[in-house]
């Protein structure tokens, strides 16, 4: 039977156990602190939620077999597509993609794709026609295509580096 593995227990111990020294010492901003802690799990709980079924669906949907597919070590261009594209429509903080990513890598996901999907989240669509306005169309479309390449780059140098 597989040993279970807590990651992060060490350091959720720390904190808490830091949250409880700074509480005696001064009690009234770590209730503040704690507070805007709750806050901002309030917020995050949708994202997490969203990520949580989305995981999920893609484990009952995907198969390894078919992961391994678009985007395994043979999944070429076509995979690093999927993964640019992926990169530019999703949206939420970065973290909360971390456990689906990790999820998919175990399942086949190239690190390359990974490196590629992070950089890609550069291109912010909804910030585009803000990003117009300021900065004016030819910028923006520039900008945009060096962050696509870098993309792609990134995901290549991160593929040569995990082999050695």
């Amino acid at each position: 039977m597989k040993k279970l593995e807590f990651k992060g227990v060490k350091f959720l111990i720390f904190v808490v156990t830091l949250y409880a020294l700074l509480s005696i010492i001064d009690f009234a901003n770590s209730l503040l602190g704690f507070q805007k802690f709750l806050y901002i799990l309030w917020g995050l709980l949708p994202i997490f939620l969203f990520i949580i079924i989305l995981t999920t669906m893609i484990n009952y949907f995907l198969k390894p077999k078919q992961i391994m597919k678009y985007f395994g070590e043979d999944s070429g261009k076509k995979g690093l597509i999927y993964t640019i594209i992926g990169g530019i429509l999703s949206h939420g903080p970065m973290y909360a993609w971390y456990g689906m990513l990790d999820d998919m890598r175990k399942h086949g996901l190239k690190d390359g794709l990974i490196a590629s999907f992070i950089y890609a989240r550069a291109v912010k669509l909804p910030l585009l026609p803000f990003m117009i306005d300021i900065f004016g169309i030819v910028f923006t479309v520039i900008i945009n295509i060096y962050i696509i390449i870098f993309a792609v780059l990134q995901g290549k140098l991160i593929d040569m580096l995990m082999k050695k």
